[in-house]
């Protein structure tokens, strides 16, 4: 599936456009609640956050012990996440890497990281295969944390802000991770916080081998 409005040079200007005009609130708002409650638990490790944006996860991996990988693919965006975490100081900037490469076709080493956290990605391709190629990068015993925002509000059928976006759902990745190999620990539509703003689907997973 192609959306020329969601391509990458859409993005790019939509980056571009905030760290001109708002990158003092983006530099303010916290890393997704969901990643905080699924991973809390989980040993530091290897991660890759698939999709980071300006990297408020990756920042919040990286000051709990991870070693994260980041990837998207807006320079402007990897650029706001590099000043941010030189301003977290060393010991964050140094525990992440920063990487451009565009999730329709960037793949991970296979088996390299204990997680893998891909949110709220807006897929140009294959649902499907997004998973299987992401979750190729988790390691035996590690964590695929899957998020995405659903395009309608399943209460009330007015549009989100994912409208025109094709996002993870719980369908989609469920049945893109086979039993043999992943055993599925959360797979549900979750509420947003903020009122009337649609559903998440959240699924985490973790590879059996």
């Amino acid at each position: 599936m192609t959306d020329e409005s969601f391509d990458r040079d859409s993005w790019e200007r939509r980056w571009d456009q905030v760290q001109r005009e708002h990158s003092h609130q983006v530099a303010a708002r916290p890393p997704s609640a969901t990643l905080r409650s699924e991973v809390a638990g989980l040993p530091s490790g290897r991660a890759l956050d698939a999709g980071c944006g300006h990297g408020a996860e990756s920042l919040w991996l990286a000051g709990r012990g991870w070693q994260v990988t980041a990837v998207d693919f807006s320079r402007t965006a990897l650029d706001l996440g590099r000043t941010l975490a030189d301003a977290a100081g060393p010991v964050v900037a140094d525990r992440i890497t920063w990487v451009e490469g565009d999730l329709g076709r960037w793949t991970p080493e296979v088996g390299a990281f204990d997680l893998v956290s891909c949110l709220y990605v807006h897929v140009t391709g294959s649902v499907d295969e997004l998973i299987r190629r992401l979750g190729a990068g988790v390691t035996p015993g590690g964590t695929l944390l899957l998020v995405g925002h659903q395009p309608v509000d399943p209460a009330t059928g007015a549009p989100t802000a994912a409208a025109g976006q094709v996002q993870v759902s719980v369908a989609d990745a469920v049945g893109a991770l086979p039993t043999t190999d992943w055993e599925v620990v959360a797979a549900e539509d979750r509420p947003r916080a903020a009122a009337r703003s649609g559903v998440d689907a959240v699924v985490r997973a973790v590879r059996r081998r």
